[in-house]
């Protein structure tokens, strides 16, 4: 599986030691890359960018409460980038609401249960069927 994964500086510590830990995955990791301020909106849309042109499959977002990236990507159609703390909204964004992107709030959560949380929403799979139909209703 190919994910695209994108920081501010704010994700950037959080970010390599998720790249680091889920080896089993194939990054695109679009930045930042180092702790200089950056601005979230920039790395939202290169992930999303990279969804969009089928370069990757899914997307990771990581700032620093989380909202902007989730703000960020939510812009474009058919991307669904859901903010998640735990594995269980993880896990329900993922099965529920066909989230594609999962946005960490890095300031906000430590690293293992960050990693419970990327594999929560790795190990989801789509229901469709009615949730399909209430995502239809959103892309109106």
């Amino acid at each position: 599986m190919k994910i695209s994964i994108g920081s501010d500086h704010r994700g950037v510590e959080l970010k390599s030691k998720i790249i680091s830990n889920f080896k089993d995955i194939e990054w695109l990791d679009v930045g930042a890359y180092d702790l200089t301020k950056s601005d979230y909106p920039i790395y939202a849309k290169k992930v999303v960018q990279n969804i969009i042109d089928n370069n990757s499959e899914l997307g990771i977002l990581i700032c620093g409460s989380g909202v902007g990236m989730s703000i960020a990507a939510n812009r474009f159609k058919h991307i669904y980038a859901a903010l998640c703390w735990n594995p269980q909204v993880a896990s329900a964004a993922r099965c529920d609401d066909m989230a594609n992107i999962l946005v960490l709030p890095a300031d906000y959560i430590s690293l293992e249960y960050a990693f419970e949380v990327v594999n929560a929403w790795l190990k989801a799979e789509f229901k469709g069927g009615r949730y399909q139909t209430r995502l239809d209703l959103t892309n109106l």
